[in-house]
């Protein structure tokens, strides 16, 4: 009898173990093993969309519907995130908005301190924050930061140029510079100073960092677009030529150890280690799109959107990697980029 009762009461601690850690490994939100769609929008505030990786489940307005009247603001340029929150970008409006990644619920708004605002990461409780200033000059952006306790904007790095895009990597900082040099601006955040740049070619875009290397696109529309690649420990540069037959090219994302990158609606992928362009694409997305505006490469399946009109709603369609179409999605206006909550 005494042995029974032992093992009963072992059995309900078990059992109660098992269904906590179960708990603790579900949803942590209505928005957790997802993807949210970023909507630019137009003269209106932008939206952010959100669908679950099944599809089943689809919220075309997910701010607008957890945070009711409260507007996102203008021109929704990116999303960063750190821990359990979402920054949500809205260049238009010089703000950006905090969320729960997971259940979307506003905390709190930086609201001073920008201009223009870009693109942001995170490092050691602050945020690093482009801000294209005026656009009018080529010497006036710069990078906010912002302190992730008080959610004030605490210095500005003036740049001395124009930036955009922004890495971190081992404490330091790699900006693009889409139209103002042909330098790539690197920031130590230790040593609270500009390093010198490091000469890439004018027009660089999207970048990603992956192995100590930084995987930079160039797109050109007088020359051949390139994958610029540049290894950190060196500062190293090496180029990889993109036939200008097949066009310009778009966007680039790194997964699973292979670089992908689109040229008009097509999708190219190449190994890290490759010093060639690929021949040929994996496939290329419907006709429909009239004008790509967003890409992204997760969990073996390719995100593209359609920048539309720029005042209607437009589209998003993901595909699998051999070209097949798994879901097209209805967004807001001018969806321009995918942003991973798994």
């Amino acid at each position: 009898m005494k042995f029974s009762k032992l093992l009963l009461i072992a059995l309900s601690i078990s059992l109660f173990t098992s269904c906590s850690s179960d708990d603790n490994d579900g949803p942590k939100g209505a928005y957790d093993n997802g993807f949210f769609i970023l909507n630019e929008g137009s003269t209106d505030a932008g939206t952010v969309s959100f669908s679950s990786d099944d599809f089943s489940i689809f919220t075309k307005d997910a701010y607008k519907a957890e945070n009711g009247s409260d507007v996102l603001g203008r021109f929704a340029q990116n999303i960063f995130f750190s821990g359990d929150r979402a920054y949500i970008i809205a260049g238009g409006s010089n703000v950006i908005n905090i969320v729960n990644r997971y259940t979307f619920k506003l905390i709190a708004k930086v609201d001073s301190g920008l201009a223009n605002p870009r693109y942001g990461v995170v490092k050691d409780g602050k945020a690093y924050v482009t801000n294209a200033n005026s656009y009018d000059s080529v010497t006036d952006d710069y990078i906010a930061v912002i302190n992730l306790a008080t959610n004030l904007v605490e210095s500005k790095i003036n740049l001395n140029t124009t930036g955009n895009r922004i890495v971190e990597e081992s404490g330091k900082l790699y900006v693009t510079d889409p139209m103002g040099s042909d330098k790539l601006s690197i920031y130590n955040i230790n040593t609270k100073t500009l390093e010198a740049p490091i000469t890439i070619g004018s027009g660089s875009d999207s970048i990603e960092e992956e192995n100590g290397t930084l995987y930079i696109l160039r797109p050109s529309y007088t020359e051949s677009s390139q994958i610029i690649k540049v290894k950190i420990s060196d500062k190293s540069v090496s180029k990889i030529e993109i036939p200008e037959s097949q066009g310009v090219a778009g966007y680039l994302d790194i997964e699973d150890n292979k670089v992908f990158y689109t040229v008009g609606n097509a999708v190219y992928s190449i190994g890290l280690s490759a010093t060639t362009a690929a021949a040929s694409p994996i496939f290329e997305a419907s006709s429909d799109i009239g004008y790509l505006y967003g890409f992204a490469v997760n969990d073996n399946r390719v995100y593209l959107s359609d920048g539309g009109n720029f005042k209607t709603d437009s589209k998003a369609y993901i595909y699998n990697l051999s070209g097949s179409l798994l879901k097209e999605l209805t967004v807001g206006v001018g969806p321009n980029g995918f942003y991973f909550n798994d």
